[in-house]
Order: structure tokens, then C-alpha cells, then sequence
């Protein structure tokens, strides 16, 4: 005798009784490559054989989408950059969204030479499940997937989709973002304390975007966040740093790695990031949606290397008057 249950969002009717993993193969999907939430519930996929669905049951099933140094001679040492307990050489981290295509996306990410990408989780596609994948352009096993909780406006909803994407990807390093609303993206600082809270509680590794408040930031890594990802400026705008006093506060105090998150734009601004200090600089619109994204790829590299080059080299103090290069001195 046949039931109505709710997939995505969607009411089905099914024959028979199934099992999850019977529900998925009859789906089309590949049940190794996807997550799947019974009634709030994860189904951990060990338990997919066991697990039957039942009428009236609600079932959520995700998947990823794409929502160097030169050697040192008389300039300070550098550190490496380490994010919970891992190293990577690039300090460029990109996106996965508003790319025309998950090639395009691909080429991106080569040119950079990053080793990091955020990542956002959304439904599968049922009507389509043979729909190309992230993961088939971009191999998990070679680049470290970031999920993020991008669009969540509440901490409930943001701990539900990195619980949903820990069980996807086995991954607990996490990026975490709670917006306020919907005109400036502006993170909801109340409830990134909570959901940072309720996160580090359940063994996630959390980098957290937030404001450029250097106070709420050390609340943050007192919470137990792996990095600090203060904004530049709103989310897409591609304004830059706007802030950098306050940026530049947050590294002084930070025992974590300060990454800047959203706002930048263009290369230029990949690269004053990194004079002040920061560990790392994250684009994804400034890449994307440039006239020539793989070659925009290419500069944000190139600038965040000489950016951190010319931290570590230290540049000339700002004076309020001309200092000539050549000594006046012997002048003729």
C-alpha cells in the first residue's frame, strides 16, 4: 500500500516501503556523494541499509554546490599559514559561486594557486540528478573544501547546515556566517557568538566571518574560533578595505590567523590586505565576476604574494614632507 512522504521540500508518493538507501539508488542518486536529513534527524550512511522511510517522514538530501613567499634576506621571517593544525603554501583563498560554470571554476582555482575553497551546501537536484557536481571538476582529495553557511540568518540554521555538511564530506573545518539581513550582509554578531559556541561544543574547527569590531573578534577566538574573518567591506560590493584601522587591531591582538573576508574587489585589494598583516585574503565575486576570471585569478595570486612580501619587508615610515633620494649635498 502506498504513503505520501516530503523529499526537499517536495511531496512524493511512494509504492512500497524502501530503505534510505533503496529511496536514493530509486532517486538516481549516489548515495556516497550526498547527505541525507530524516525529520531533523542525519542519517549517518552507515545506517542507510537499516534506516526505512515512513509515512509522512521529511527528508532533506544535500549535496556541495559551487553556491609562496620569495626567499627572505633582510626582511622579517616569515610564519606559515597554519589553520588547525594544517599548512598551506597559498594564502588565497577563492569561492565556488556565481561562476558561469564549474569548468570555469576549475581554470579559476588552478590560476590561483589556491589550496583552500569555500564551498556552499544546498538540495540535490531530484528532477536532475545526473546535474553536474563540484566535486566532479574539483577533487576534495586534492583541494580542501570549506563549507560555509551561506544564507543562514539564524544559528540554529547554520550549526543544521554544517551538521549536513560534516556528514556530506566527512570535513568539521568550518566557515561560519550568520547575516543580519538581507540589504548589507552584514554578519548578525549576536547569533555568530552562538552558533560559534554551539559549534566548537560539537568538535567543528570554525573559521568565522564577522564584523571588523576588534572586541567582538577576541570574543571569537576565546570561543574557540581557528580563524577570525572580519569583513572589508559588505559582501560583493567589491569596495575593498574600508576599515583598515580596525583590521589592522584585530592582528595585533590575534593569536590566530586573520583572514579577510568579502569585499574584495580587485587585486589592489587583495594586496593591501596583506600589507597590513593579514594572514590570508578570500575573493570569490572579485574572481568571478571579473571580465576574465581566470586571469583575475592570476593577479589575486601575484597580489597577495607581493602583499605579503611587503609586510614582511616593511615599508618606508609616511612623512608630511619631501625627503629627496639623492643627497642635495655636492649638488652642482
Amino acid at each position: 500500500m502506498g504513503f505520501h512522504l516530503t523529499i526537499n521540500g517536495e511531496e512524493r508518493r511512494l509504492d512500497g516501503v524502501l530503505s534510505v538507501r533503496e529511496l536514493l539508488v530509486t532517486l538516481g542518486l549516489d548515495p556516497a556523494k550526498i547527505a541525507v536529513e530524516r525529520n531533523l534527524e542525519i542519517v549517518p550512511r552507515s545506517q542507510y541499509e537499516a534506516v526505512m522511510v515512513a509515512a509522512g517522514d521529511r527528508l532533506e538530501i544535500v549535496h556541495f554546490i559551487g553556491g609562496g613567499n620569495a626567499p627572505m634576506q633582510t626582511q622579517a621571517a616569515d610564519k606559515p599559514f597554519t589553520v588547525a593544525g594544517k599548512t598551506y603554501s597559498s594564502r588565497l583563498i577563492i569561492g565556488t559561486g556565481k561562476f558561469k560554470s564549474y569548468e570555469e571554476n576549475a581554470r579559476a582555482l588552478e590560476a590561483s594557486g589556491a589550496e583552500i575553497i569555500t564551498v556552499a551546501v544546498r538540495r540535490v537536484n531530484l528532477t536532475d540528478p545526473k546535474q553536474p557536481k563540484l566535486v566532479d571538476f574539483i577533487d576534495p582529495k586534492k583541494v580542501t573544501y570549506l563549507p560555509n553557511t551561506a544564507g543562514c540568518f539564524t544559528g540554529e540554521d547554520a550549526v543544521r547546515t554544517l551538521r549536513l555538511a560534516r556528514e556530506a564530506g566527512g570535513w568539521t573545518l568550518v566557515k561560519l556566517e550568520v547575516l543580519g539581513e538581507q540589504k548589507t550582509l552584514y554578519p548578525d554578531m549576536i547569533e555568530t557568538l552562538r552558533a560559534t559556541e554551539m559549534l566548537t561544543k560539537e568538535g567543528f574547527q570554525v573559521m568565522v566571518y564577522c564584523s571588523d569590531d576588534p572586541l567582538m573578534a577576541k570574543r571569537l577566538e576565546d570561543m574557540g574560533a581557528v580563524a577570525i574573518m572580519p569583513l572589508a567591506s559588505p559582501i560583493g560590493s567589491g569596495l575593498g578595505i574600508q576599515n583598515p584601522i580596525n583590521i589592522r587591531l584585530i592582528i595585533e591582538e590575534a593569536k590566530v590567523p586573520v583572514i579577510v573576508d568579502a569585499g574584495i574587489g580587485t587585486a589592489s585589494d587583495a594586496t593591501v590586505a596583506m600589507e597590513l598583516g593579514c594572514d590570508a585574503v578570500i575573493s570569490n565575486t572579485g574572481i568571478a565576476q571579473a571580465k576574465d576570471p581566470i586571469a583575475m585569478a592570476r593577479a589575486m595570486k601575484l597580489a597577495v604574494e607581493s602583499g605579503r612580501l611587503a609586510y614582511l619587508a616593511g615599508r618606508m615610515a609616511k612623512k608630511r614632507y619631501a625627503d629627496p633620494s639623492s643627497p642635495l649635498a655636492g649638488l652642482i
